[in-house]
């Protein structure tokens, strides 16, 4: 492991630390993190050139470090890697309201980026058409995902409507902004200023993928999305894009892929799946904070019982 660093990066290091695919080192009182690949290779020039943007902005973005060959992609037992330069403290957690000051760090408008991932519609209907491929090959002993994946199914269907509605009637030319393919809870400056995970995307996307990821994990009150939703000027686009992204169930497919791909233990759905009424009273409230200041598309399952 330490004649990789010297031949590739010309570094002397002894403190390596492995975790499963992870490595971790200090050199030159920096710290570094060695990571598989997980993004197509033709993302990278673009990564790498947002975060020496974001850096030359006084961003803590990690930067991600050139090889001898003068290419980012290292190989190692079979797989390919990239080097993190860590900058930040990466024990900070981002919270809402910190993503919120963030979301105009960069933005794009009417531009061909292969990083863009605004068109939801398109690939939801591509993933949720191959999970019920997955379904129909599912072994009988899955029966926590064969009891729970009609009603997850269901509310990807209703995303999937809600975001079509929402284009044929409040379509705007919103501009786009750097953000994340996931947003974790706790959501630590580690992950959240990784580019390995950067896209451009609206600004619903970041905001929601935080509030399911920190309800999910008990990290979340509805008073501080209360006082972050009063503070915030949504367009009636950017708030019923809000609404589909908290409708999509992302937290519940997630685990499901890692189930079907990596022998991944299928109770870990049971916190999901407990929560699921709790879930809905959540979004209600959500829904009803935005309704005082936006035009929104009714959901009326979900709302049935409210005079809105």
């Amino acid at each position: 492991m330490k004649n990789l660093f010297e031949y590739y990066y010309n570094m002397s290091i002894s403190n390596i630390k492995e975790d499963k695919e992870i490595i971790t080192f200090k050199y030159n009182y920096n710290d570094y993190f060695f990571v598989p690949l997980f993004r197509p290779k033709e993302d990278l020039d673009v990564l790498y050139d947002i975060s020496l943007e974001l850096l030359e902005k006084k961003i803590p973005c990690h930067l991600m470090i050139m090889n001898k060959d003068n290419t980012l992609i290292t190989p190692y037992n079979d797989k390919e890697y990239i080097l993190l330069k860590i900058n930040c403290n990466y024990d900070k957690e981002i919270d809402l309201f910190e993503i919120e000051k963030n979301i105009n760090l960069l933005t794009i408008k009417n531009q061909d980026n292969k990083l863009y991932r605004n068109n939801w519609a398109k690939l939801w209907e591509e993933k949720i058409d191959y999970f019920e491929y997955q379904m129909t090959k599912l072994s009988k002993d899955k029966k926590i995902i064969l009891n729970s994946f009609s009603y997850y199914l269901g509310l990807a269907e209703n995303a999937i409507e809600y975001v079509n509605e929402t284009y044929e009637k409040f379509f705007s030319e919103e501009k786009l902004t750097l953000s994340h393919k996931r947003i974790f809870s706790p959501n630590y400056a580690l992950n959240y200023y990784n580019p390995l995970s950067f896209v451009f995307d609206y600004i619903p996307r970041d905001i929601a993928g935080y509030i399911k990821a920190s309800f999910f994990n008990n990290d979340l009150s509805l008073n501080e999305v209360e006082i972050y939703l009063n503070k915030k000027n949504f367009t009636n686009f950017e708030a019923n894009l809000l609404i589909a992204r908290l409708l999509y169930p992302s937290y519940y497919f997630d685990i499901y892929e890692k189930i079907m791909n990596n022998n991944f233990d299928e109770t870990k759905l049971l916190n999901i799946i407990e929560k699921s009424t709790d879930y809905e009273k959540f979004l209600n409230n959500i829904y009803n904070i935005l309704h005082k200041k936006n035009l929104l598309i009714k959901v009326e399952w979900l709302f049935k019982d409210q005079q809105l």
